[in-house]
């Protein structure tokens, strides 16, 4: 193979605390070439982010960083910070794992793009606009011409992190850190993106480091594969060795972990249940409609659902389908335009003379009652709380259904941080002092704080790796049965739907196109739609996922 593109060698990094200096990354060694997909694995804390962070020079400044990070055998330790700047998007760029805070709220997503090319290219306003509307068509997002003058909070979760892509790709660099690319993509919408950076890797020569916990990915895309285990590389070699034999007991680990769909021909489709009684939640035509210059867009249209105490509905689509909005409806956070909506047998939503619906103040005792995670953890915690104060605000915000002393409420607190897997000490840390999957875990915790009968789950696991994501869903099912709360999970992970979920509804374009068990719809599904979906779902073996990425590309090609 050729000359590595990034070499780092002997890489430490370590950081100042009151309690003395904490190790994350322990004397690694790792080279990238040009042209290479290499996938960085490991669980949350293992150090990968850390190691990427520490190639674009964005560590914080209690990180002390020793060793060498070398690219096109340019030494990148020791530069100042306008050196780093020039390297930073021109010749390496980052794909941040959360889009929402990766992207400047108050800014276009066009103008984002274009600033990204003019901080290093000398072009025109119209070209650079003309070039970010390529790239947004170029990774997938709909209508780009329109969509480059909308506003971030006015796209989907994936959506944001295909923007966040094309910035990464404006300038054409050498090599890519991608830290989870995928982690806010559909099944469908990733299998094109990971054929845009296979096409990439391969034609323009553009060298990737790939930090991701999807062992379906790595198979699917990287060609070399490493495993680092609390600041350690624990193991190295080509995927098809890593995924098929590990030589490491922890990658063992890992790939036993990995949630996948039963074999289709191997497994009895469950009989069709009856109906549901007493929901706890149920939608009768509902439809939510935006409206924005004179222009409206549905973007729920007609939909009906129930879930039954107990009960685990997965939903499931592409992004921009209406996954997300159906469960911000469900939360009282967007308005129904059409239909109803019955909350533990009560209509709410609907206020003033002549409503059929409940009171505000019996609205809020309702939703007192449902619990919320939410799929971009950076968002959804107030930074300036510790997470303590953010586990503990649901209590306060309730005093009245969840009466407890300050010292009760401290002790809940470190139950909940102990059913999430987290020390109780990281109760006076504040968000930003914790990874990602970390984060997610405090949305757990703050969900199940006053032990709901009701949660929805915006892609509760989306960014935990899989050993993490296995131990959260062990906690979510084990708290299910004991608390026997109902649950719309909404994912775009169809195994962990599979595995955890009772039965499975699927959106397109604002509708649900198919309803039934969860065997039913995810071995045996009966739309195209459902069946598309399934085809896109990579799996972590390289051998299988090759046959896999030919055939949906011999359908697509049909």
């Amino acid at each position: 193979m050729s000359e590595a593109l990034l070499s780092i060698s002997g890489l430490t990094v370590a950081f100042r605390t009151e309690d003395g200096p904490v190790e994350a990354v322990k004397g690694i060694d790792l080279d990238v070439r040009a042209g290479e997909v290499l996938a960085l694995v490991g669980e949350s804390g293992s150090g990968k982010s850390v190691t990427a962070m520490a190639v674009l020079g964005l560590l914080p400044r209690t990180a002390q960083v020793d060793g060498s990070i070398r690219l096109a055998g340019r030494e990148l330790l020791g530069l100042g910070e306008d050196q780093m700047n020039s390297v930073r998007g021109a010749e390496i760029s980052m794909v941040f794992q959360e889009p929402m805070t990766a992207l400047n709220p108050s800014m276009r997503i066009g103008d984002q793009i274009t600033e990204a090319i003019h901080n290093h290219r000398t072009v025109s306003k119209d070209a650079a606009w003309q070039r970010a509307v390529e790239l947004l068509d170029r990774v997938g997002i709909p209508e780009p011409e329109r969509r480059a003058k909308s506003y971030p909070h006015e796209l989907s979760g994936g959506q944001r992190q295909r923007v966040v892509i094309a910035i990464a790709l404006a300038c054409e660099p050498q090599l890519i850190i991608a830290d989870e690319p995928t982690t806010a993509l559909d099944v469908t919408v990733q299998a094109e993106i990971l054929d845009l950076i296979r096409r990439l890797a391969a034609e323009s020569g553009t060298a990737f480091l790939l930090v991701t916990h999807n062992m379906g990915v790595v198979a699917d895309i990287a060609d070399r594969v490493a495993v680092m285990f609390r600041g350690v590389m624990v193991e190295i070699g080509s995927s098809r060795e890593v995924l098929t034999a590990p030589r490491e007991d922890y990658t063992k680990k890992l790939l036993s972990a990995v949630p996948t769909l039963p074999d289709v021909a191997s497994q009895a489709v469950a009989a069709p249940q009856a109906e549901i009684p007493a929901a706890v939640l149920e939608l009768r035509d509902a439809s939510v409609t935006y409206r924005r210059g004179g222009r409206s867009f549905k973007a729920l249209d007609g939909v009906s659902l129930s879930i039954a105490p107990g009960e685990i509905v997965g939903l499931v689509g592409e992004s921009g389908s209406g996954k997300s909005t159906l469960g911000r409806a469900a939360l009282g956070l967007l308005p129904l335009s059409e239909g109803t909506m019955t909350l533990f047998g009560e209509q709410i939503g609907r206020h003033g003379v002549g409503a059929r619906g409940v009171s505000r103040r019996r609205e809020r005792e309702l939703r007192g009652r449902v619990g919320a995670i939410f799929q971009d953890p950076g968002s959804s915690l107030d930074p300036r709380m510790t997470v303590g104060e953010a586990i503990m605000e649901p209590m306060l915000v309730q005093r009245r259904r969840f009466p407890t002393s300050a010292r009760q409420r401290q002790a809940r607190v470190a139950e909940l941080l102990e059913a999430v897997e987290l020390p109780a000490n990281y109760a006076a840390r504040y968000p930003h002092e914790l990874s990602g999957g970390q984060r997610q875990r405090i949305g757990l915790a703050r969900a199940i704080a006053l032990e709901p009968e009701l949660i929805i789950a915006d892609e509760p696991t989306s960014a935990l790796d899989v050993s993490v994501q296995a131990a959260v869903l062990d906690v979510l099912r084990n708290l299910q049965q004991r608390m026997h709360f109902a649950c719309l999970f909404i994912s775009h992970d169809l195994a962990v739907v599979h595995e955890i979920s009772d039965r499975v509804a699927v959106m397109l374009k604002g509708e649900i196109v198919e309803t039934g068990s969860a065997d039913e719809v995810l071995l045996a599904p009966q739309h195209s739609y459902s069946r598309r979906l399934l085809a896109s779902v990579p799996v972590p073996d390289p051998d299988k996922q090759a046959v896999r990425r030919e055939a949906r590309a011999a359908a697509l090609n049909v």
